[in-house]
């Protein structure tokens, strides 16, 4: 999708009236073919590109849990290798767990994660997405604040039973995005969730408390899909390690070990 943002805060996305943005949609598990009705699909990714100038930009990635799995990207990466060495199709065996057994019984985040609801939505535009890295956000006086992106649907959160999913079509989300960007744009709002001191913030498993403040950035308006969607999907690449002048990444293990292995 392609759209238009108006956000007014300290990075140059931020101060601008209105900045192009792209947006890519996306399922759970990497596997570009995995049905929407899929249980496995949760959860559900939304990454945003602003577009800043001529091969300039920077990235947003988020996805519709709260939270990491994993603290590290070796820890990450170990995590994909039990889960593709574990055949889930047979039942569990006690006398002899498989490799994801074990991961997640000797990593209580991660079991954590996997076990925390994640209802499927009924849209795309329906659905909150929280970004997994707390940034590091500074303004012109030099003040700093961490913070983790949070994107909240204006049309609001709306979820389906399992039954109800299960009995939708294979493409139901994209299909329904389709249809609602034709008879309007599709507005979010973007805010940050502010840590406070004493709250950890290299740590992508660690929850922040609810109260935690969060400030209104602006919005994300979605206007029209791009041109030829299937070639962009194959070329674009979010990169959340890439920032802009006034907001940077923290320090985070996860992040860092990215590259080494996607």
């Amino acid at each position: 999708m392609t759209a238009r943002c108006r956000k007014p805060g300290v990075t140059p996305n931020m101060v601008r009236t209105s900045t192009p943005v792209t947006v890519r949609f996306s399922n759970s598990t990497g596997i570009p073919v995995i049905p929407d009705n899929d249980p496995n699909a949760d959860p559900r990714g939304m990454a945003i590109r602003f577009h800043l100038a001529e091969h300039s930009h920077t990235d947003i990635v988020s996805h519709s849990t709260d939270g990491f799995p994993t603290h590290t990207g070796e820890e990450f990466l170990e995590l994909l290798r039990a889960i593709a060495t574990s055949d889930l199709s047979k039942p569990s065996d006690p006398a002899n767990p498989k490799p994801i057994e074990k991961f997640l019984g000797s990593h209580p985040a991660a079991l954590a994660f996997v076990q925390a609801p994640k209802p499927p939505p009924s849209s795309f535009a329906r659905e909150t997405y929280f970004g997994v890295s707390a940034m590091h956000f500074a303004n012109k006086e030099g003040d700093t604040q961490f913070g983790r992106y949070r994107i909240v649907p204006v049309a609001g959160n709306d979820h389906l039973d399992e039954a109800t999913a299960k009995a939708k079509s294979p493409d139901y989300l994209f299909d329904e995005l389709k249809e609602r960007i034709a008879k309007s744009p599709i507005e979010f709002t973007l805010l940050a969730q502010l840590a406070e001191p004493g709250d950890v913030v290299s740590d992508a498993t660690i929850h922040w408390p609810a109260d935690r403040t969060l400030l209104e950035l602006g919005k994300i308006v979605l206007t029209q899909p791009v041109a030829d969607n299937a070639a962009e999907q194959k070329q674009i690449i979010f990169d959340p390690i890439r920032g802009s002048t006034g907001s940077s990444r923290r320090q985070i293990p996860c992040l860092s070990c990215v590259p080494r292995f996607i």
